[in-house]
């Protein structure tokens, strides 16, 4: 039950303030149509989705007609909630207390490209993907790489991060400024465009990571990296979770710089058979997937410093192709990992995806003890992760509400068990809706009080994406 928000009346006030959007930014500009409602308010991949719907959704084309939306719906106390490319899993974009969508679906343009300063300017609703095909002739790219159908705005929501984090880091240490309208309809700069800045308070790691919650991100600069010289794509199985996580580990302790380490369990790369999509057939055990980049001999010692530590643990030969093509084989049964599993659900069937991250010395512990929670929960659920900075994540198709329960517990343990381990209930999913009630617990009351004092001198009538992260 949604408890109501201070000042927040969801109903009535609505309909004057679809009025005047209307007459300020014209008749495309906002739709009541119920597809439409329902495609901003419903997501079949959310672990959580709520019995109610935004009123209308606005699709904006610039920063001041954003700024319109934000000043005519903080005039009659509507509430506000971004939306880009909707692929949350943690009910993001649900609309908790009704209000307007804002989708962001006609600012999808590249605003600027500097390759000389190796940054690019950029919409909320350009894709990551599209972006680097664009700019590849440049010898330069974004390395952030959350799946296929993120887009920008909601990576800097959730502070996302993706295959590449272990050696690029999350997107926080790749913007370099935001333009952002505030929830009375503001619009303000965080910074310049120079790389590294002593000047106040960081506003671009405020921003970053609030959800939505504190106002519209309306575009973005981004620093770029050289694409590396050389390129190699590994991969090698093993007995068991605990093997495999300690493997990936130990890569990362001893400094080996690795692009990336993901694990999948043995029911995910059998469900990559299933499905066929890879165009070979898979070991279904755990394996380890490596990207390796630098110069040619680098790329050469690293994979042999990884080749020991994987018969250290009794992994199997590691396989290493640096071919492109067959390269994008190899990774593709990483990137086909979630989509693959969503596609096995029965009619009727729902998915509950998270994830948790902890410090790499409680990994293999935490990986250990929540592969043996899903295998005893009997339902149809696999492990995948970013293991190389401790990250992981759950999948897991449940029908009906006494199967909920069981996979909510299951998860809830997992959590728990994460944060007792001086870990986090989210690495890069987020909190939105779904994991409010562990946040608490996480950062403490203290460090929440903070949070909602920021909240409340943003937004004083809790207009901005409400009911996500924390309650007042």
């Amino acid at each position: 039950m949604l408890r109501l928000l201070p000042r927040i009346k969801p109903g009535r006030q609505s309909i004057p303030a679809i009025r005047e959007i209307n007459q300020e930014l014209g008749e495309d500009s906002i739709s009541t149509d119920d597809e439409d409602l329902k495609m901003h308010g419903y997501s079949e991949w959310s672990s959580v989705n709520i019995d109610r719907l935004p009123v209308a959704v606005a699709f904006p084309k610039s920063t001041a007609e954003v700024a319109t939306i934000a000043r005519v719906c903080h005039k009659y106390k509507v509430p506000m909630i971004p939306y880009s490319g909707g692929s949350s899993v943690e009910g993001h974009f649900a609309a908790s207390f009704g209000g307007v969508s804002v989708d962001f679906l006609n600012m999808s343009e590249v605003v600027a490209f500097h390759p000389e300063d190796m940054d690019i300017v950029v919409q909320p609703s350009v894709s990551w993907m599209e972006m680097n095909e664009n700019i590849k002739s440049s010898g330069l790219f974004f390395p952030i790489d959350p799946g296929p159908p993120a887009k920008i705005g909601g990576m800097i929501a959730t502070n996302c991060s993706g295959t590449n984090a272990v050696r690029y880091g999350t997107m926080k240490d790749w913007v370099v400024n935001l333009t952002v309208v505030l929830p009375d309809g503001r619009v303000i700069k965080t910074r310049k465009r120079p790389r590294k800045s002593s000047a106040g308070y960081n506003l671009n790691g405020l921003f970053t990571g609030s959800e939505g919650t504190l106002g519209f991100v309306t575009e973005a600069t981004l620093k770029l990296a050289h694409i590396p010289q050389e390129s190699g794509v590994g991969m090698t199985t093993f007995k068991t979770m605990r093997d495999a996580a300690n493997a990936a580990t130990q890569i990362v302790r001893q400094g080996i710089p690795v692009g990336a380490v993901e694990l999948l369990d043995d029911v995910q790369m059998d469900v990559i058979n299933k499905m066929g999509a890879t165009g070979r057939v898979w070991k279904t055990l755990p394996t380890l997937f490596f990207k390796f980049s630098g110069t040619k001999l680098g790329v050469q010692d690293n994979i042999e410093d990884v080749r020991k530590i994987v018969k250290d643990n009794r992994g199997s030969e590691l396989e290493v192709e640096q071919d492109k093509a067959k390269q994008a084989v190899l990774w593709s049964a990483r990137k086909e990992a979630l989509w693959s599993m969503l596609c096995m659900r029965e009619s009727g069937h729902e998915v509950w995806s998270t994830d948790v991250a902890v410090p790499l010395s409680r990994l293999p512990d935490l990986v250990e003890i929540s592969k043996r929670d899903l295998d005893k929960l009997g339902l149809f659920g696999s492990m995948l992760g970013h293991v190389g900075d401790g990250n992981f994540h759950e999948t897991i198709l449940f029908n009906g509400a006494e199967e909920r329960e069981l996979v909510s517990k299951c998860v809830h343990d997992m959590v728990h068990r994460a944060i007792e381990m001086e870990g986090t209930c989210t690495g890069e999913h987020g909190i939105g809706l779904g994991k409010k009630e562990f946040m608490e617990k996480e950062v403490g009351e203290g460090s929440l009080s903070v949070m909602r004092g920021i909240k409340l001198s943003l937004d004083p009538f809790w207009l901005m994406n409400p009911g996500k992260v924390f309650d007042p």
